[in-house]
């Protein structure tokens, strides 16, 4: 059996003493609590300082949580939220397309997928929670970097590895399809990451109308394309869904 890393449980326990109790502790109060040489219970905090997850006040010298804590906080909340929201509206969208539905956030230079609905057909069909998509192939990427500031620095800095022989990686092109997606409200991914599968996604907001996540769906390009182009009823129906879920989160219609 693997065993922990003392200097990480040492920094949890830290963090958690933080997190209860008093707003502000002394070292010495830190130390002794956690049963620490003081030097050693220093050094732990100057790392977690240094990273903004404790701060220390300059007139008292005395630690408390800090503000990178908040962020991550508010990240892991605002993805379950979304995840709850869109659960029923994700689940009408698989039963109207007849496809899989996914649900995508940013993270890491990629797509997380969050949540993933499987086609209605009864047929094998594997769990896709916690896979990563890339940005610049996939219709929930593109939708991302599109209307994500980050996201779309991310795609930028990113290596764009060509996955078909359909795969756009040159920036300019892409730059070009980001431009087309953030004026018609979707993406869409043509056997540009699998062949013989397409996708289209559209963008999810929140409240203060910030692009939070993308939904879409996936499947066979005979399935999902007419004449070699998405069918405008799926294109609807993926809008609609971003739309009822965007709505859910307190978003108004733009």
């Amino acid at each position: 059996m693997a065993k922990n890393i003392q200097s990480l449980e040492r920094a949890a326990a830290m963090l958690r003493l933080l997190a209860g109790g008093e707003r502000r502790l002394g070292l010495s109060d830190i130390a002794s609590s956690l049963g620490l040489a003081k030097a050693t219970a220093h050094g732990i905090l100057r790392t977690l300082q240094h990273e903004g997850f404790v701060e220390q006040d300059p007139g008292s010298g005395r630690y408390q949580l800090g503000a990178e804590l908040l962020r991550l906080g508010t990240t892991y909340l605002d993805v379950h939220e979304l995840r709850a929201r869109a659960l029923v509206w994700t689940d009408d969208l698989a039963r109207s397309s007849g496809e899989a539905v996914y649900l995508g956030v940013l993270h890491q230079h990629g797509v997380l997928i969050v949540h993933h609905v499987f086609r209605p057909d009864d047929s094998r069909q594997v769990l896709e929670v916690g896979a990563m998509q890339p940005l610049h192939s996939t219709a929930l990427g593109k939708v991302l970097a599109a209307t994500d500031p980050v996201a779309h620095a991310e795609l930028v800095d990113a290596k764009r590895e060509p996955f078909t022989a359909r795969t756009v990686t040159e920036l300019d092109d892409i730059e070009r399809t980001l431009d087309l997606t953030r004026a018609q409200g979707y993406a869409v991914d043509n056997e540009e990451t699998l062949e013989g599968v397409a996708a289209v996604a559209a963008p999810i907001y929140d409240r203060r109308r910030l692009a939070v996540g993308a939904v879409g769906i996936t499947g066979a390009v005979e399935r999902v394309c007419r004449d070699g182009e998405l069918r405008p009823e799926l294109i609807a129906a993926v809008r609609d869904t971003a739309r009822s879920v965007s709505r859910d989160l307190g978003a108004k219609p733009f």
